[in-house]
C-alpha cells in the first residue's frame, strides 16, 4: 500500500503560498535566461544555474501532471517529493546560486535570481511541510 500525504490547508492560505511560490519561479528562470543573452557576465554562474531551474521545472511538471489527475491534497510521497521536494530544493538552490552570483558580480538579474529562488524556496517549503500522512482506514 502506498504512503499517502495529505494537506488541510485552506484554499485561501493554498493561494496565499502558491502565487508568490509561481513569482519567485518564473523570476529565476526568466533571470536565468537574461543571463544567458548578455544581462549577466559571469558564464560559469549561469551555466551552474541550469541545476536549480531543472529541479524547479521537474516541480512543475509534477505539479501540473498532479492537477490534470486532480491530484492537489492527496499524494503518495513520491509525487510529493517530485513535486513540492524538487521545487523546494530548486529553489533553495536558486537562492544560493544568485547570492554567489550577486557577490561575485554585482548584477540586478543575480539579485532578482537570488530573490526569485527564495521566494519558490519559502511558498514552496511551505506547503510541502504542510502535508502529513494519511491515517490509513482501519
Amino acid at each position: 500500500m502506498k504512503r499517502l500525504y495529505e494537506t488541510k490547508i485552506s484554499d485561501i492560505r493554498w493561494y496565499f503560498y502558491d502565487v508568490p511560490g509561481n513569482v519567485g519561479w518564473i523570476a529565476y528562470i526568466v533571470c536565468l535566461i537574461l543571463g544567458f543573452v548578455g544581462r549577466g557576465e559571469n558564464r560559469a554562474i549561469n551555466i551552474v544555474g541550469i541545476v536549480p531551474a531543472v529541479f524547479m521545472l521537474v516541480g512543475i511538471a509534477e505539479l501540473v501532471a498532479e492537477r490534470i489527475e486532480n491530484l492537489d491534497r492527496i499524494l503518495p510521497l513520491s509525487r510529493l517529493l517530485r513535486g513540492f521536494g524538487a521545487l523546494t530544493l530548486g529553489g533553495l538552490l536558486g537562492s544560493v546560486v544568485g547570492l554567489v552570483a550577486a557577490v561575485l558580480d554585482f548584477n540586478a538579474v543575480y539579485l532578482i535570481m537570488a530573490i526569485g529562488g527564495a521566494l519558490c524556496f519559502v511558498f514552496g517549503g511551505l506547503l510541502l511541510i504542510g502535508y502529513k500522512r494519511k491515517k490509513e482506514d482501519l
